[in-house]
């Protein structure tokens, strides 16, 4: 339990850099800075690929087809959508959205079990488990309601509400991964979970290319608007920070992140591993702030302390037998 706790809090420092880059590149479309991260996620993949090429040989066809799924949904798709959102709506809304992950997960998990043949192991019981998940919401709460008082009086409504459309999307797609993930990976305790997230790479190589050629080809064929310039590709109007971010998030983010990730999958229940994405969500948040060269108030800080509280809690929750 102590391990995977561990595993699973390095996973959310790392991912926790997605939600600034959005930010920093905030003229780049979501879809370039989706294909980038994963373009390069996919290029790192390749010699990770030959260090663990003995593993990968393990995986079967149903396998590489599971890898593809996972990579679709729970790369492309959610960091699109997340993107987009912050892009639209800023960073307090998505987070704020994003930040349900915990209990969402939690409770879609738990309900997942209920069901023959789906999970092998014991469910969290439901009057132990509601403590938890009531400290996280509340912490979750506080942190949001801090953070939505600071969006600007002339917000674009039509925008802002597309923006939550995408967090919400993100987060249907960041529930199912994870637990389509940890049941895989749970089910094959024999794989190693550093090749798992390689395989998972490699299948997203491909789509990154053809996402980052289709936009390129787009792009070209727009014309900008009077008084605008075009859009320089291949890399945008700050190549250097794109191409050095892309990498950064592609290799600590997605790679590692993702290592980290399954090694606590494979130690946690789906339920449990859903609550410690709580810390992705502080991880974000401490980043923004440092971006922003700003202190968190009395506010925020409490709902951090209940969130904090909220996971502790989560982890005295044994499985207990169907």
């Amino acid at each position: 339990m102590i391990t995977g706790t561990l595993f699973a809090l390095a996973a959310g420092l790392m991912w926790g850099l997605v939600f600034v880059a959005p930010t920093m590149l905030a003229e780049y479309p979501a879809v370039l800075l989706t294909m980038g991260r994963y373009l390069a996620f996919g290029l790192i993949a390749l010699p990770l690929a030959w260090w663990d090429r003995a593993r990968l040989a393990e995986l079967t066809r149903a396998d590489w087809v599971e890898a593809a799924k996972l990579a679709l949904v729970g790369n492309v798709l959610y960091y699109l959508c997340l993107a987009a959102a912050i892009q639209r709506a800023g960073g307090p809304l998505p987070t704020m959205i994003i930040g349900t992950l915990p209990v969402v997960i939690a409770i879609t998990a738990n309900l997942r079990n209920t069901r023959a043949g789906q999970r092998q192991e014991g469910r969290l019981p439901w009057a132990r488990l509601a403590p938890s998940l009531g400290l996280i919401a509340a912490g979750l709460a506080c942190v949001n309601h801090a953070e939505v008082t600071q969006l600007p009086a002339d917000t674009d409504l039509l925008r802002y509400g597309l923006g939550a459309l995408l967090a919400v999307a993100a987060v249907a797609c960041w529930t199912w991964y994870p637990i389509r993930n940890s049941e895989w990976l749970r089910l094959h305790a024999d794989r190693s979970p550093r090749a798992w997230a390689t395989a998972q790479g490699l299948a997203t190589l491909p789509m990154a290319a053809v996402g980052y050629a289709l936009f390129w080809g787009w792009q070209a064929t727009q014309t900008p608007a009077a008084g605008a310039t075009a859009f320089a590709m291949p890399f945008g109007p700050q190549p250097g920070l794109f191409i050095g971010l892309m990498l950064a998030i592609g290799l600590f983010a997605s790679w590692l992140g993702t290592l980290c990730w399954n090694e606590a999958s494979q130690r946690l229940p789906p339920a449990l591993a859903g609550q410690l994405i709580v810390f992705e969500t502080l991880a974000a948040l401490a980043y923004a702030y440092l971006w922003r060269a700003q202190w968190p108030g009395g506010v925020t800080l409490a709902g951090v302390g209940l969130l904090i509280a909220g996971v502790v809690m989560a982890l005295r929750v044994r499985p207990v037998a169907h």
